[in-house]
């Protein structure tokens, strides 16, 4: 497999960039002999999302994190934000990569990439781990409607300054902030010419995503996925517990264990969406917990 070096430092990760079709996909590569372990990023989002996971992974797995396509510094792609498309793109950095089968992890949006992966070719996926992800379904929130799907997943605001943006974020993150994240949440925006930070992703991008998670939701795709499955679900913190978001998300939850055939659900409580920059060892702990099942 390129780019393997089992000397180098388990915390940092090789960069690279691999030729998947009319893409220059980015990718991470915490390298080593261990079974490759494919990770997707989710929305908005970059392969750097697993800085804090993978190195208590590596040990175990060789994680590869690639930017997916219209993401972090991989190709602006105008358009295959389907999941049929988005899929392929997995299968063809693994085909880069020489690897013939795979666990896939993927966070938030990625989980549902990985989601399909998994369903569209089940041959090159041996379990998928959906990160507080992979559930979202439009036609369970109280108003099943694409309005009301669309605004619920709306952009984020990303506004302000570099230093503006960083300073907002490590507000909101103050429990676990660290240089680290302020790298991690660089590569995930650009710089536009007025000095106001902009998603990488662009906005036109950003709707063809939420079309397709409107129009092929979990409860399409969950059902048809028979290889081992996990999702490991983000349990609120204090502040959220009991709230009308958190029930809902519940109900997504049970919806999608449900339709699993051969899955099964993970709480960590009291953490946030992005549990990977929260409670990281315990996330990995969860992962390989589930991965080194027969």
């Amino acid at each position: 497999m390129p780019g393997s070096d089992t000397n180098r430092d388990a915390s940092a990760p090789e960069s690279g960039i691999a030729a998947v079709g009319e893409l220059e996909v980015h990718y991470l590569d915490w390298g080593g002999d261990g079974e490759p372990l494919l990770a997707l990023h989710g929305l908005a989002s970059s392969g750097h999302w697993y800085r804090r996971v993978a190195p208590h992974l590596s040990d175990r797995y060789r994680v590869v994190a690639p930017d997916q396509r219209g993401h972090g510094a991989t190709t602006q792609a105008p358009g295959g934000y389907d999941w049929q498309t988005l899929a392929e793109d997995a299968v063809r950095l693994m085909d880069h990569f020489g690897i013939a089968r795979a666990p896939v992890l993927g966070h938030s949006w990625g989980g549902h990439v990985a989601s399909n992966l998994a369903m569209r070719f089940p041959d090159r996926v041996s379990s998928v781990v959906m990160i507080d992800g992979g559930f979202q379904d439009g036609g369970l929130l109280p108003n099943p409607t694409w309005e009301a799907f669309r605004q619920r997943l709306a952009p984020r605001l990303v506004a302000g300054t570099r230093e503006e943006y960083l300073d907002r974020l490590a507000a909101n993150l103050s429990f676990c902030w660290g240089e680290d994240l302020a790298e991690i949440a660089l590569t995930m925006v650009h710089e536009d010419p007025d000095g106001q930070m902009r998603d990488n992703l662009r906005p036109d991008n950003h709707a063809q995503v939420l079309e397709t998670m409107w129009n092929e939701p979990p409860s399409v795709v969950l059902p048809r996925i028979t290889i081992p499955a996990l999702v490991v679900a983000a349990g609120p913190r204090a502040d959220r517990a009991n709230s009308q978001f958190s029930r809902q998300r519940e109900v997504m939850v049970a919806a999608a264990e449900a339709a699993l055939p051969n899955g099964r659900v993970h709480w960590i409580a009291d953490t946030i969406h992005d549990i990977g920059y929260h409670k990281p060892e315990e996330l990995a702990s969860v992962i390989r917990a589930f991965l080194a099942e027969p």
